[in-house]
C-alpha cells in the first residue's frame, strides 16, 4: 500500500495540546506502516519549520516523530517528504533527522504502474487565470505570490537562519497562527471545478502531456476526488489537523480517499 498524507501544521498553537495532534498523525504513520511500501508526505506537516545555523532545543518537541519516521526507513518503507509553503526551509536537517527524501519540486513518479504527478501545490497557477479573476481574489493570489517569492529567496534565507532559534521561531509561529486563525474563521471550500486553481492547472498540464493517471496535490485544505479527463483524475488530500483526511494506493494502482476517526480529537482553543 502506498500513502498520501498532507497539510498536518503540527506545532500549531490552535490546538489546546498540540502534543495530543503529533500523536494521533504518530498513531496514523504506524498503522500505515503495516503495510505501506511508500509514505508520500506532501508539505505543511509542520504549521512552522526552520533550520538556523545555532541549535534549537524547540526541535525536541518531535523527537517522537522523528523516532517513528526513522523506524519506517529501518523497515525499508519509503518516505517522501514535499515541501510546503510553512516547511519549506529544510537544508538537509529532516533529511539527516529522519531518512525522508526531501523534494523541493513537483515530481511525476510511477507508482504501481500508474503515472502520479506530486506537488504541494502552492504556486501552481494555470496560465491567464488570474486574468479571468475579480480583482479582489487577483490582488489576493498577487499578494501570495509575491510574499511565496521572498521566502524562497536565498538571500532572505540566509539572513534569516542567522536569527536566534527563539526570535525566528517566535515569528514563524506568530505568522502560522494567524493563518490558521483566519482560515478557521473564513475557511475557503471547493470552488469548482472551472475556479478551483489546482484543478485547472491540472487540466492543463494533461492537454500538454505527457498523461499522468493522478495529479495529487495538498496546500488547500479541501478532500477532493474529481475526474478530469478520461483516465486522469485530481486528488486534492484535505489536512491532518480538522478533516483528518488522507489517500492510499492499492496495489492495482487504485487511489482511495480516506478519513481517520481517531477516538479523541485534540481540541481546538476557543476563539
Amino acid at each position: 500500500m502506498i500513502y498520501f498524507l498532507s497539510d498536518a501544521h503540527l506545532g500549531t498553537r490552535v490546538f489546546k495540546d498540540p502534543y495530543e495532534h503529533e500523536r494521533i498523525l504518530i498513531q496514523a504513520l504506524n498503522e500505515m506502516k503495516k503495510d505501506a511500501t511508500q509514505i508520500f508526505l506532501l508539505g505543511d506537516i509542520f504549521d512552522f519549520w526552520y533550520e538556523y545555523l545555532w541549535h534549537d532545543k524547540s526541535k525536541r518537541q518531535y523527537t517522537a516523530l522523528m523516532r517513528t519516521l526513522n523506524h519506517m526507513k529501518k523497515r525499508g518503507i519509503e518516505v517522501h517528504f514535499f515541501k510546503g509553503n510553512h516547511d519549506i526551509w529544510t537544508f538537509g536537517g529532516l533529511h539527516e533527522m529522519t531518512g525522508m527524501r526531501v523534494h523541493s519540486h513537483a515530481r511525476t513518479m510511477e507508482l504501481n504502474g500508474k503515472s502520479v504527478y506530486m506537488a504541494h501545490g502552492d504556486g501552481l497557477i494555470p496560465k491567464d487565470f488570474l486574468e479571468n479573476l475579480p480583482w479582489k481574489q487577483r490582488i489576493k493570489i498577487k499578494r501570495f505570490i509575491r510574499l511565496r517569492n521572498f521566502f524562497h529567496n536565498h538571500t532572505a534565507q540566509a539572513l534569516f537562519r542567522l536569527m536566534p532559534p527563539s526570535w525566528g521561531n517566535a515569528i514563524g509561529y506568530n505568522w502560522a497562527y494567524k493563518s490558521r486563525l483566519k482560515e478557521l474563521q473564513h475557511p475557503c471550500p471547493y470552488k469548482g471545478e472551472d475556479k478551483e486553481e489546482l484543478v485547472v492547472y491540472s487540466k492543463e498540464m494533461e492537454d500538454k502531456g505527457p498523461h499522468r493517471d493522478y495529479y495529487i496535490y495538498g496546500h488547500r485544505h479541501i478532500a477532493l476526488d474529481l475526474q478530469i479527463r478520461k483516465d486522469s483524475r485530481v486528488i486534492i488530500l484535505g489536512d491532518f489537523f480538522k478533516q483528518w483526511t488522507y489517500a492510499k494506493m492499492d496495489e492495482k494502482g487504485n487511489i482511495e480517499l480516506c478519513t481517520l476517526e481517531p477516538s479523541n480529537l485534540p481540541r481546538l482553543k476557543d476563539f
